[in-house]
């Protein structure tokens, strides 16, 4: 099987390792988190940047 995907062994025991007792509706799951995670981390990189850049232009700083 680990062939057939062309992944290596060592791939797939570290795979095993972290998801091996988890369901489809877990894993599922799991990867719309992290995918909501990711947006919101964007979202409040993007804020903290806008409000640097207010800060620096409010002192006259620009």
């Amino acid at each position: 099987m680990i062939r057939q995907v062309q992944i290596t062994e060592q791939t797939y025991y570290r795979w095993r390792k972290q998801y091996g007792g988890m369901g489809t509706d877990q894993l599922k799951e799991l990867k719309r988190l992290q995918k909501e995670n990711e947006r919101l981390r964007r979202a409040v990189s993007d804020l903290t940047l806008n409000k640097l850049i207010l800060s620096e232009a409010a002192k006259g700083n620009f």
